[in-house]
């Protein structure tokens, strides 16, 4: 019995995977014959069906798939779907990019930039821009990608595309439960591990059951964290993530069906995976302190770091079935709590040489705290066909109020008096303007109410048996109301500024396939989608150089992204072989580009007219032979903005020129994935042994545009401190190497047990995932990295 198709099986899910039952090992060679990949039904349409019926690129990564690959993140996962980029900009932090639609790196201080890739849990929007939820894996059905934009369907947020998390629904066949163990040793680094169950219990037959799934994870760290007077802390990145659902069925007809469920996850991260190269309290150039020459896997910490993210999900699904046409009711109520804690005690620092207020002011531990709180109300109320004739349909409505409350303040302990000793007595409370707390340098609030109206209708009419054609669109209708407070000695002195921003507007979508035998499909599509513009942030204009306040002080709002995308695709099913291929032509108008305002500490974005991401991707699996499986996605993309960007000295703003690549895309990704099983008959009847590798590489890529200037990699701070000139230089190579990584995997899958053995990062890859740089690169430089060779055993009991 092959393994994944049992996996599944036993996890109550009742679609088939990428693998099939060949029979017991006396009958294999004759069903091998005959095999066949099952094909997998997904809801990328709102309406059922298999993955070659879509005619648009899909990728769907079932539970085998993740499990075979070792993923247990979204950012795992993207590294196995062609076109699919997750770039980590920290603990709990990420930007998702599909197809190379990508504007630079967000920061966690620009609540007001929206999501370019719109992430789902079922038919629930999750969506939150840098705070990308990342879901714990376990007990999914699949998860979904869909490529390109899918805005008539899916709304703002979708200009990339859609990630949809589908999990396994309550099953009222039967009693079924599942549980995982998990302990793992990091090559240099600490040790962690999960546990995770999942139980199904019908509660009355046909009519009701309960599914209750449950984890917790404990995450080894790795990176060490130097401290003042010459200590090490150790693994300073561990964390935790807990978490569970609990979803009823009811079934009080034949017709109608009522599923509520109940989320809730918590994620605790006790540091950051940053790896520094430059520390204005630790580098090479200090005379009076110490110098310190970092490390790999190594940071400067005067404060601990941590992260924390409470979700709660609540949502109902209600299907009524008609003669003729299906009702679907969802409404989901998303409410998060976030806190991101730094060591701002470098950016606080650089300040104060600026403000010369001393070594002992410049040496005050800062800690920059960001909280945000998210609220969010939607509804989606939808009619779709449900007969077999030629015209298919699906219309509905959709609401969303969401409130988000950014708050963000920069405790320092003793800074207030050593402020008023060199600017004067009352400096420090003036500037708070009675409203930031003492001894905060910075404050800020920042409420954000958002409301959505949409109206979308979609149809698929069958030309012939072989010819369909699909037009739809969607309406839409926001308005965003942000009031902006931002006082303290490094803030710009703004008390209930109120902005607002409207947009409303129609995205299509045509798309045709025809099915050109029983094995080949060939689809085209022209859509469109867009993203909501907004207004920045005020500049921290009493930390701005005069040089960065002419640049930056004068960018105020930016608009609506928008782009055209052309595509040709086909897929192929042999039997033993199947084929996904697409190429793709996306035309980018007023890109919402981010770039880093330098001195300022501050975020900015603006528009750019013109840009472009065109490419090629593909996924393939066979079965060559019986038991070997193989398994290859890439994409080749090549994007770059098609206009220029000039700053008030007519020079290149922030790398914006024509023919530069746009950021976080790499120029080329692959993955590929080879799995062989073989029958231990003498462990008992249907159980197998197999091994595993995974192996995947991404190309290079820069953080922001601004990265592959001339001479962008060349930092000097300024600050004379600790004897340092402050005129020394730190060169970094702002293109971030291409990398590979090497995971494999051995296990014996039993007919209730599997037990897995496992290397991730074989060869120990110091990867740079980001570039992180404090106040302009003035402060502190850093790169985000990967995990290092990691050791597991993974242990799984299905009943």
């Amino acid at each position: 019995m092959k393994i994944s198709r049992k996996l599944n099986a036993l996890a109550g899910t009742a679609i088939a995977t990428s693998m099939i039952i060949t029979g017991n090992a006396n009958a294999q060679e004759n069903a091998d014959e005959k095999f066949v990949f099952e094909e997998i039904l997904v809801t990328a349409t709102k309406r059922s069906s298999l993955i070659k019926d879509v005619p648009f690129s899909i990728n769907a990564q079932s539970q085998a798939d993740i499990q075979r690959t070792g993923a247990t993140s979204l950012e795992d996962l993207a590294r196995n779907v062609a076109g699919l980029m997750i770039q980590n900009l920290g603990p709990g932090q990420s930007q998702v990019a599909i197809r190379g639609v990508s504007a630079g790196q967000i920061i966690r201080d620009q609540p007001g930039v929206k999501e370019q890739v719109g992430v789902y849990l079922d038919e629930s929007v999750i969506s939150l821009s840098l705070f990308t939820p990342d879901i714990d894996l376990y007990d999914l059905n699949r998860v979904e990608v869909l490529r390109g934009p899918q805005g008539t369907l899916f709304g703002s947020g979708s200009i990339g595309g859609t990630i949809r998390y589908i999990t396994n629904q309550p099953n009222t066949e039967g009693f079924e439960g599942s549980v995982e163990g998990s302990l793992n040793v990091i090559d240099g680094g600490g040790t962690g591990g999960h546990i995770k169950g999942m139980v199904n219990l019908p509660i009355s037959e046909d009519k009701a059951a309960v599914r209750v799934v449950g984890y917790h994870t404990e995450y080894a760290g790795f990176i060490d964290a130097l401290r003042e007077g010459g200590s090490i802390d150790e693994n300073v990145n561990s964390g935790s993530r807990s978490g569970g659902r609990i979803t009823v069925l009811f079934k009080p007809t034949e017709n109608i069906t009522i599923t509520p469920r109940l989320i809730y996850q918590e994620i605790d991260m006790d540091g950051n995976n940053r790896q520094e190269v430059f520390n204005l309290f630790a580098n090479t150039n200090t005379t009076t302190r110490p110098p310190v020459q970092l490390g790999e896997r190594q940071q400067f910490l005067l404060l601990r770091e941590g992260f924390k993210d409470e979700t709660l999900i609540a949502d109902l699904n209600v299907a009524v079935n008609f003669d003729g046409f299906d009702l679907t009711s969802v409404t989901s109520y998303t409410d998060r709590d976030i806190l991101v804690s730094r060591d701002a005690s470098a950016l606080t620092g650089s300040v104060s040489v600026d403000l010369a207020l001393g070594d002992a002011a410049t040496l005050l531990p800062s800690n920059l705290l960001d909280t945000t709180k998210v609220e969010s109300f939607t509804q989606e109320m939808r009619v779709s066909s449900n007969d077999d004739g030629p015209l298919q349909w699906v219309a509905g409505v959709f609401y969303s109020d969401t409130d988000r409350f950014y708050k963000q303040f920069l405790p320092t302990p003793g800074y207030d008096a050593a402020v008023d000793a060199v600017l004067g007595a009352g400096t420090a409370a003036a500037t708070g303007a009675g409203i930031a707390p003492v001894d905060s340098p910075f404050f800020s609030l920042l409420p954000y109410q958002l409301e959505q109206i949409a109206a979308f209708a979609e149809a698929t009419y069958d030309v012939t048996d072989d010819l369909h054609f699909t037009a739809g669109g969607r309406y839409y209708d926001y308005e965003e109301v942000r009031s902006v407070t931002q006082v303290g000695l490094f803030g710009n002195g703004v008390v209930d500024q109120v902005d607002k921003t409207t947009s409303n507007g129609f995205t299509p979508r045509i798309l045709a396939s025809y099915d050109f035998n029983d094995e080949v499909t060939i689809n085209a599509q022209i859509s469109k989608g867009f993203r909501l513009g907004g207004v920045n942030d005020p500049l921290n204009t009493a930390l701005c150089d005069a040089a960065d306040l002419a640049i930056f002080g004068g960018f105020q709002d930016y608009e609506d992204e928008t782009l055209w995308n052309y595509e040709v695709g086909a897929k192929v099913n042999t039997g033993n072989v199947t084929l996904n291929v697409a190429a793709f032509y996306t035309k980018i108008s007023n890109l919402q580009v981010t770039l880093d305002a330098g001195s300022c500490s501050s975020r900015v974005s603006f528009n750019v007219e013109d840009a472009h991401s065109q490419g090629v991707e593909f996924e393939l699996k066979a079965h060559p032979v019986e038991g070997l499986d193989l398994s290859i996605a890439g994409s080749v993309l090549d994007s770059e903005f098609d206009s220029t960007v000039l700053n008030s000295f007519g020079d290149v703003l922030g790398g914006v020129r024509d023919g530069n690549r746009l950021p976080s895309v790499p120029k080329f990704n692959l993955a590929a994935t080879a799995t062989y099983s073989f029958p231990l008959d003498s462990f008992g009847d249907n159980t197998e042994g197999y091994v595993s590798a995974t192996f995947q590489h991404r190309s290079s890529i820069f953080t922001q545009p601004s990265d592959q200037e001339p001479g962008a990699g060349t930092f000097v701070s300024g600050l004379p401190f600790g004897g340092a000139s402050g005129n020394d230089a730190t060169t970094v190579d702002l293109e971030l190497d291409a990398y590979q990584t090497l995971n494999l995997s051995a296990g014996i899958a039993m007919e209730t047990w599997e037990v897995v053995a496992s290397v991730t990062n074989v060869t120990d890859e110091n990867a740079n995932l980001s570039f992180d740089r404090e106040r302009g690169g003035r402060a502190r430089l850093g790169f985000r990295t990967n995990q290092p060779r990691t050791f597991g055993l993974t242990v799984r009991s299905y009943f």
